[in-house]
């Protein structure tokens, strides 16, 4: 049995081998897979944001597919169609590239709204239907999506129902300078170093079991309680209009779950708590008008609550005692 520790140094290993200075993203990307989540990134063109949702696919044995979501692709062109064939006199179906383990829908907010909603039903119910015909889709699915910045000409910024579909919204920026550096070292001696130097070092039937390992970590009702006061918070914030989903509240405690398997423990703590929050609760709050004239962000709004919700503390060793939990682990991740 594959544990999600493993699986994730197994994959950050091999990505390495093309990407540097992305153990961040890679971390989320394999909490997503693990908790069967999809996620947004947002950044400039040419950082990297396709390679290495490339990369992860290759590296994690996932069947890989993108779709270019300029403002002309239809929603048959996601999905798929039945097609007339003369020789048989039939219709066959002609599945989409929506239909592989990992699609990246690249340039999300230059598609149409109609094209975008082709999505919604393939990232929440895992299913499509063709023509009044339900298919599933292949197990495990997830979306990468990458946007440019809504500040970009010819874009413009996802409905809320959307973005609710995305377990992240992750903002990839550009290298730090010694990251640069070592970039161009690498592709001065290796100049076509792309995806297929890439090697599949782990499988599906190894995602599987990884997920399996994540759904037995345990949450303390503590930290059920500081999720959901989290999530309150926003919800009352004045320069909130729309606070978080119960999604993201399932969400949260389910990817804190993931992160902490990920770090070997078999039980969560407040910090996986607070370092998922920003990219699982941020891209879903719909701010007041009054707030965005005052250039007040998501993210402000996010460390705002943090300094009014307190973290469970002292209150959690009792239980991680009587239930067999490394309490020192615990300590020690929160410190």
């Amino acid at each position: 049995m594959t544990t999600p520790a493993a699986l994730y140094e197994t994959i950050l290993e091999e990505v390495s081998v093309v990407l540097v200075g992305n153990e961040p993203l890679v971390e989320h990307l394999t909490v997503a897979l693990l908790t069967r989540g999809h996620v947004l990134f947002e950044g400039v063109p040419g950082i990297g944001k396709t390679t290495l949702a490339n990369v992860f696919a290759r590296a994690s044995g996932l069947q890989f597919s993108r779709i270019q979501m300029t403002p002309d692709v239809l929603p048959a062109d996601v999905t798929g169609t039945h097609v007339y064939r003369e020789r048989t006199g039939e219709f066959d179906l002609q599945k989409g590239p929506v239909f592989a383990n990992l699609v990246v829908a690249d340039e999300i907010n230059r598609a149409t709204p109609k094209t975008q909603s082709a999505l919604l039903e393939a990232m929440q119910e895992r299913t499509v239907t063709i023509q009044g015909e339900t298919l599933g889709l292949p197990e495990p699915f997830m979306v990468i999506a990458t946007q440019n910045p809504i500040e970009m000409e010819g874009v413009f910024e996802l409905p809320e129902a959307q973005r609710d579909r995305f377990h992240f919204k992750l903002d990839v920026g550009y290298p730090s300078r010694e990251e640069e550096l070592s970039i161009l070292d690498r592709f001065d001696d290796r100049p076509a170093l792309g995806p297929a130097d890439v090697s599949q070092v782990v499988g599906i039937g190894d995602v599987l079991s990884a997920r399996e390992a994540v759904t037995d970590v345990y949450v303390a009702d503590a930290v059920k309680e500081y999720v959901v006061d989290l999530a309150a918070a926003t919800r009352g914030d004045p320069d909130v209009e729309v606070g978080a989903s119960t999604r993201a509240a399932i969400t949260l405690v389910n990817s804190a779950k993931a992160r902490a398997a990920i770090r070997d423990r078999d039980y969560v703590v407040p910090d996986d708590v607070k370092t998922l929050a920003r990219p699982v609760l941020a891209h879903r709050l719909v701010l007041s008008t009054d707030a965005d004239l005052g250039e007040v962000t998501p993210g402000d709004v996010i460390e705002r609550i943090f300094g009014q919700v307190e973290a469970p503390g002292g209150e959690l060793e009792p239980d991680l005692i009587e239930r067999g939990g490394r309490v020192g682990r615990a300590d020690a991740d929160q410190d």
